[in-house]
């Protein structure tokens, strides 16, 4: 991913489960930043975006994703299977005289059009989702909405990282997991927020997150939230693991109650707004060791 030309910064928010308060310090952070820098969230999670819940964004742009699908000239096509040999997925199939399309598996890579001897293949446009870019409170807002029932994340999410400028700070709220559509949303960040909980589940899917950026070759700090509710397990993991814990938000009843009601964490309680400049140019300083 190409990085902007004042020197812009990428920071991916990310959890190895979901409930962690991810969400949370992605907005967090977001609003933090409005007031000294330009900053963009992008909600990666396009099976469960909520991000929008915190910032109320007016929507001033929406657009189609689509995958180019085969379209099979029957006409032309002499059922001689090189297709389905070259489909990976599996997604088209030669039975006799037939060829069986199944697009929940298709990848829209275009490879069948190109192994087809006949030239019977075109691709054909198929909508998956839509994306929706739009401003809320002073911060540049998308997210992506993937349609109901089908199964590939990623176009969205590679769509909604094309369209974010790179101006400034642009922060990533990842899916929950370590999926593809998270190292969709990780590749190309310059550092990596890992949200955890001090919990036995919370420490083994930070391991499980932070073993992703390592492979990605990105730099991690972690934020421990709901801090006080268990063991500090987590804490001697990350000393172990040279990984900096850089922010604590401890267990609070205020804070899950603004989050039930959409509340962002900053406007319930101000006096967070310190800790998360803090956390902020902790991100910041942690990127610019590798840029």
């Amino acid at each position: 991913m190409a990085k902007a030309a004042d020197g812009g910064v990428t920071l991916a928010v990310a959890s190895g489960k979901g409930g962690t308060g991810k969400t949370t310090v992605a907005v967090s952070l977001a609003l933090a930043a409005r007031d000294s820098r330009p900053v963009e969230l992008v909600d990666c999670d396009v099976e469960e975006p909520n991000a929008h819940l915190f910032l109320s964004p007016t929507t001033f742009r929406r657009e189609a994703v689509e995958l180019p699908v085969p379209r099979v000239d029957l006409d032309r096509c002499t059922f001689c299977g090189v297709c389905a040999k070259a489909c990976r997925f599996g997604a088209l199939a030669v039975v006799g005289r037939k060829v069986l399309f199944h697009p929940e598996l298709c990848h829209g890579c275009g490879l069948c059009a190109l192994a087809c001897p006949e030239r019977a293949i075109r691709e054909t446009p198929r909508a998956i989702g839509w994306i929706e870019e739009g401003d809320g409170r002073g911060v540049r807002f998308l997210h992506g909405i993937l349609d109901l029932g089908e199964p590939m994340a990623t176009p969205i999410i590679r769509r909604l990282k094309e369209r974010a400028s790179h101006d400034g700070v642009t922060v990533l709220d990842a899916p929950p997991g370590t999926g593809c559509p998270v190292i969709e949303t990780l590749k190309g960040a310059d550092f990596a927020l890992l949200v955890t909980e001090p919990t036995p589940f919370g420490l083994h899917d930070l391991r499980l997150a932070l073993e992703v950026t390592r492979i990605l070759g990105i730099p991690a700090g972690v934020v421990i939230n709901k801090n006080g509710i268990g063991t500090d397990a987590v804490e001697r993991y990350c000393i172990d693991a040279g990984i900096p814990v850089l922010l604590r938000i401890p267990m609070d009843r205020r804070i899950a109650s603004a989050y039930a009601h959409g509340i962002p964490l900053l406007d319930a309680l101000p006096e967070w707004k310190k800790p998360f400049l803090g956390l902020l140019e902790a991100s910041l300083n942690g990127a610019n060791c590798v840029r």
